[in-house]
C-alpha cells in the first residue's frame, strides 16, 4: 500500500511521521514553468471556445509564478466576462482584462471618490510608474490603474519579461525605489504626506531587511544570514520567534535597514526631480484614462501621442435579453439536416 500526503508546510511537520517506513519520499512540486503553464492553459482551455487571436504561449509568459489554480482561475474569468459581453468566443481581450482582475483585485467602480482624492492617487500611481520604468533592474511596468481594487485606490503593476528564478542585489534595490516612488511624488508635487504609502513600506522594509538578515546583501553584515528560531513546547508547533543573535546585531540590523531605505529614497527623489515632467504627464494621462498599459505608459515617457483607447461596453440586461430573443428565433428557422434511417 502506497499512501500520498500534501503540504504547504513541511517545516511544521512531527519528525516521527518523517521517519524510514513512513513519509520517508519528498517530493517538490515549485509552481509551473512557461512550458507547464501552457499546457495547463491547454487543458482548462479545450471546452473553451477561443477566438482566432488567442495564443496561449503569449498568456502564459504574461503570467509568470501563477498555480495550476490561478491558471485554471483565469480561464473561468475570462470565460465569463465574454458572457457577459455576449460573445460566442473568448478573445485575447477576455484573458487580458481577466488577467488584471486575478493580479489586481476586481474593479470597485461603485466607490465614489472626491476629485482631489483621485488626483492624488493619480500622481502617487504616477510616482511608481515613472520610477519604475526609469530603473535600469526593475521589472517592465505593465499596467497602472487608479480606479479602486480591492483595498488600494490605485495599482501599479510591473510583470518579469521572463521566470526569475533568483534575485539580484540591483533588482532588490530597484524594487525598493519603486515601492517608495508614491509617496516621494506625492511630498515633490503636493508638498503633504498620507497614509496611502503604509502597504507600500511595508513591502520595501521586509524586502531590505531580507537583503541584510536571509540574502547576505549588506557589506556591513557580511555574507551572513541572521535567522529567526521559533520556540514552542512541542517541536513541531510554531510558537514565538527570537533571533539567534545578539542585541547588539539587531540594532546594527536595524540601521542597516533604515540605511537602504534612506538610501533609495534620496535616489529616487533625485529621479522624480530631474523628470517632473514625465511624472506630470503620466498623472494627466492617468486622470483621462484612468487606466493604462505598457503600451500607452511606453507612449507617455516618450513623449508621443497615446494610442486609440478600446472601448469595452458590457451591455445591459435589456439588451441581453433582445440579442437572446434574436438566437431563439434564428434557431427555430434554421433548417435542421433530416436524419434517415438506416436501412431505409
Amino acid at each position: 500500500m502506497i499512501i500520498i500526503a500534501a503540504t504547504n508546510r513541511p517545516d511544521v511537520l512531527d519528525p516521527a511521521i518523517l521517519r524510514p517506513g513512513r513519509f520517508d519520499r519528498r517530493i517538490n512540486v515549485p509552481r509551473p514553468d512557461l512550458g507547464g503553464r501552457v499546457g495547463i492553459l491547454a487543458v482548462h482551455t479545450k471546452k473553451v471556445p477561443l477566438a482566432g487571436d488567442v495564443d496561449l504561449e503569449i498568456i502564459a509568459r504574461g503570467s509568470p509564478g501563477f498555480s495550476g489554480a490561478d491558471l485554471e482561475n483565469l480561464v473561468n474569468e475570462a470565460a465569463l466576462l465574454a458572457a457577459r459581453l455576449d460573445k460566442d468566443e473568448v478573445s485575447m481581450n477576455d484573458f487580458e482584462m481577466a488577467k488584471d482582475k486575478v493580479l489586481m483585485g476586481s474593479e470597485r467602480r461603485s466607490m465614489v471618490i472626491n476629485e482631489e482624492e483621485k488626483k492624488r492617487t493619480a500622481w502617487h500611481e504616477a510616482g511608481h510608474t515613472v520610477t519604475g520604468y526609469l530603473l535600469p533592474h526593475h521589472d517592465p511596468v505593465h499596467k497602472v490603474s487608479i480606479i479602486p481594487r480591492g483595498p488600494a485606490l490605485g495599482v501599479t503593476m510591473s510583470l518579469p519579461k521572463e521566470d526569475r528564478l533568483g534575485y539580484s542585489k540591483d533588482w532588490a534595490s530597484d524594487r525598493i525605489a519603486m515601492a517608495l516612488g508614491g509617496r516621494i511624488a506625492e511630498e515633490l508635487v503636493l508638498g503633504d504626506i498620507t497614509t496611502g504609502a503604509a502597504d507600500d513600506f511595508r513591502q520595501a522594509t521586509n524586502l531590505a531587511r531580507s537583503m541584510v538578515t536571509e540574502w547576505g546583501m549588506s557589506e556591513r553584515l557580511g555574507p551572513l544570514a541572521y535567522l529567526e528560531r521559533e520556540e514552542s513546547f512541542l517541536p513541531f508547533m510554531p510558537g514565538p520567534r527570537r533571533g539567534e543573535y545578539s542585541e547588539k546585531t539587531a540594532r546594527e540590523i536595524d540601521e542597516e535597514v533604515h540605511r537602504i531605505i534612506m538610501e533609495q529614497y534620496n535616489r529616487v527623489t533625485s529621479l522624480l526631480k530631474s523628470n517632473q515632467s514625465k511624472l506630470e504627464n503620466m498623472a494627466k494621462a492617468l486622470l483621462e484614462r484612468e487606466t493604462l498599459d505598457a503600451a500607452e505608459i511606453i507612449a507617455v515617457m516618450e513623449d508621443r501621442e497615446l494610442p486609440e483607447k478600446k472601448q469595452v461596453v458590457i451591455p445591459s440586461y435589456a439588451e441581453k435579453q433582445r440579442r437572446g430573443k434574436e438566437k431563439r428565433k434564428g434557431a427555430l428557422f434554421t433548417p435542421r439536416p433530416r436524419e434517415v434511417p438506416s436501412g431505409s
